[in-house]
């Protein structure tokens, strides 16, 4: 017997699925920098097969999620409290929902909802003639779309089954391997099984990560290079990169309550300001008007673009059908992550508060910044005062943004502020993945402590170096890609934590044991 001064001290990691995942990520990145043009090809091919083969399939998945997401919220399992019935929840609801729609959101919405609508009206859906004034509608009202219910309802649904997991159950681990444990029993979990699951978890968050940072500073570097006149090359990139890493990594490293909580709220004010100020200095009646039209126009097709596969189309195909199948694919690599987070800061809600919670409240934000935005971008195409589409079709999506922009009184402003904005809805977004892959990561019990603050920075360095290497190669879009593809085994391992925590509720019937007594949802309704 050792004495208890020499006892091996215990890995700040686990390194079973720990050093795996990153193998595979640099593989899978020295592959791309070696052989990026043949890598791309071979991964649109093998993507452009399966949109062909099941584009169906990820349509419905998208929309049985919702389904689910609706059916939990308001069945019996709603009613069933993350954590101590008796106790209140760790954030009010203003705060909870800005931490929600900060992560769910982040940077892609800026650019999404001043552009989108331009891909779609270039190549539009439903027989419409491209750049018609229905193909603008149908963009912007598209642009909406993608940040609805569906997108929302794969980002939750891993959350009830974790969070559970963690504030009912008690375990010291959240990994989804743990939350399978009760489909698969102790010898799948704890073997060879449970460690690939955790593997496939962690490498697309990674790569996704990745992604997520290297494809969100373009909104901020031709915007910059705007206001400063000068040209975007890598070591600027490279300077803003590091930058919102800094941020990021100091907002995940002083934890969720002094960091990613206070980030997330001033945000949504300095959205709300930015909304005004274009409403008052731009277009606003036109944008009201137009932001109208859009939502009738969501509401009145809302099915037709849940489903649209364009079958009878054998020659071809528009932007969308491809394209919402990219999205729901990449949705799903990022369900893990939505759903560790959700569940984390979720302790004190019901279920039917949180999924209710992160269905509608990043949706609304969306909906009004595709509104404002959009309505912006619109106008200055059909005014010809930019020539909007012809810069998407022939320079990129991120050229049109400062172009769009500058049109506005008070150009200098409008860009510095669209620009810090998306910057921090960046770092609420990836403080929060660095925070939650960490977690994850960690060998700590996750029911007594956060995850240590040196683990936070390592993840936030192996995030930044990854998506760096690939920027200096131009290997992003190949990865991009790879994210999308993963989606596929993430889809079937989120269907298996929906009936998972379906399982863990009926077993231990906290639908009875584990609720609000009235005297608590009295005083709630007091406060």
């Amino acid at each position: 017997m050792e004495a208890p001064g020499r006892q091996k001290k215990k890995s700040l990691v686990e390194k079973s699925i720990v050093i795996p995942s990153i193998v595979i990520i640099a593989i899978f990145s020295a592959l791309f920098a070696v052989y990026t043009s043949e890598s791309k090809e071979l991964l649109d091919s093998i993507f452009n097969t399966l949109v062909d083969s099941f584009k169906w399939g990820y349509l419905w998945y998208a929309l049985l999620i919702v389904i689910a997401a609706v059916y939990f919220s308001f069945s019996k399992y709603g009613k069933v409290v993350l954590g101590d019935p008796a106790k209140k929840p760790r954030y009010n609801l203003f705060e909870y929902a800005s931490i929600l729609v900060a992560m769910g959101l982040g940077s892609t919405i800026m650019r999404t909802g001043l552009t989108q609508w331009s891909e779609v009206a270039n190549d539009p859906p439903f027989g419409l003639e491209a750049g018609s004034m229905e193909a603008i509608l149908a963009g912007n009202s598209y642009s909406m779309f993608l940040w609805t219910f569906q997108t929302f309802a794969v980002f939750v649904m891993v959350a009830p089954a974790m969070g559970y997991l963690l504030y009912v159950r008690k375990k010291p681990k959240m990994r989804i391997s743990e939350a399978c444990r009760v489909i698969f029993g102790d010898k799948f979990t704890d073997g060879i099984g449970g460690v690939i699951l955790d593997i496939l978890f962690l490498v697309s968050i990674l790569a996704g990560a990745a992604v997520t940072l290297g494809l969100g500073t373009p909104i901020v570097t031709y915007n910059l290079a705007d206001i400063l006149n000068i040209e975007v090359t890598f070591p600027f990139t490279v300077i803003v990169t590091l930058v919102w890493v800094l941020g990021f990594s100091i907002s995940a490293y002083v934890g969720i309550d002094k960091g990613i909580k206070r980030l997330s709220t001033l945000n949504m004010y300095l959205a709300g300001a930015f909304a005004l100020l274009i409403l008052v200095i731009g277009p606003g009646i036109f944008i009201m008007n137009f932001f109208s039209d859009s939502v009738r126009y969501l509401i009145t097709n809302y099915m037709n673009f849940s489903l649209y596969t364009n079958s009878l189309d054998m020659e071809g195909s528009t932007h969308i059908e491809s394209h919402t199948v990219f999205w729901f694919a990449y949705n799903a690599t990022w369900a893990m992550l939505h759903g560790v987070f959700a569940a984390i800061v979720s302790k004190g809600r019901t279920i039917k508060e949180m999924i209710l919670t992160y269905l509608l409240a990043p949706t609304l934000l969306s909906w009004i910044a595709t509104g404002v935005l959009g309505g912006l971008s619109v106008h200055r195409q059909v005014t010809d005062a930019v020539p909007v589409l012809d810069i998407v079709q022939n320079q990129g999506l991120e050229q049109s943004i400062p172009a769009i922009l500058s049109s506005l009184p008070l150009p200098a402003l409008t860009i510095i502020l669209f620009t810090i904005i998306a910057t921090v809805f960046l770092i609420t977004t990836l403080d929060s993945t660095t925070y939650t892959v960490a977690t994850y990561m960690s060998n700590q019990d996750m029911t007594k402590s956060a995850p240590y603050k040196s683990l936070r920075i390592l993840v936030a360095v192996l995030i930044t170096v990854l998506a760096l290497t690939l920027m200096s190669v131009g290997g992003l879009s190949p990865l991009e890609v790879l994210s999308g593809l993963m989606g596929i085994p993430i889809i079937i391992i989120q269907v298996l934590t929906v009936y998972a925590a379906k399982k863990m509720m009926d077993e231990d019937r906290a639908w009875v044991k584990n609720v609000r007594k009235a005297r608590y949802s009295a005083e709630k309704q007091t406060d």
